[in-house]
């Protein structure tokens, strides 16, 4: 039975909010079973996306407390996932830089990913989850910008 009262079925940022968690916790299920977070996961993909940080800028980038980013990092060192390297000019920096094993190990987080997004998104057709998507990718870059995205682009 659906209690959801209707009055915020109605509401777009409620709906997503509820299908964000529960996609969001259906993944972290599963990166669990592997030890893993979903940080571990956003900042393999930072350094393979992006290419190699120093610590305090990932944490920046992925808006992660520094200390976070710490033990994030120490446990994907540990496993051989990423290695670090201080910088020999300025000793406080440590440049983080993805492994070929973390990247393999990326490979098959995402496609844990994509079966999630698969079983959430199954109610639709190809078309409208590439509808979806593209819309998604609108208001996401809208929020980002402090919403001043202009509308109908």
């Amino acid at each position: 039975m659906n209690e959801t009262p209707p009055s915020l079925l109605g509401l777009t940022t409620y709906l997503m909010s509820k299908t964000g968690k529960a996609a969001r916790g259906r993944l972290a299920d599963r990166l669990a079973e592997r030890g893993l977070r979903l940080w571990h996961m956003a900042v393999l993909a930072a350094l393979t996306d992006f290419g190699p940080h120093v610590q305090r800028e990932l944490a920046e980038r992925l808006s992660i407390d520094r200390s976070d980013v710490v033990k994030i990092v120490d446990g994907l060192g540990a496993a051989g996932l990423v290695d670090r390297a201080r910088d020999t000019a300025d000793r406080r920096r440590v440049t983080v830089t993805v492994t070929p094993a973390g990247r393999e190990l990326l490979e098959r987080l995402k496609a844990e990913a994509l079966a999630v997004q698969e079983d959430i998104l199954a109610p639709l057709t190809a078309r409208e989850r590439a509808q979806l998507t593209a819309l998604l990718l609108r208001v996401h870059d809208g929020a980002l910008a402090g919403g001043q995205a202009r509308a109908g682009r």
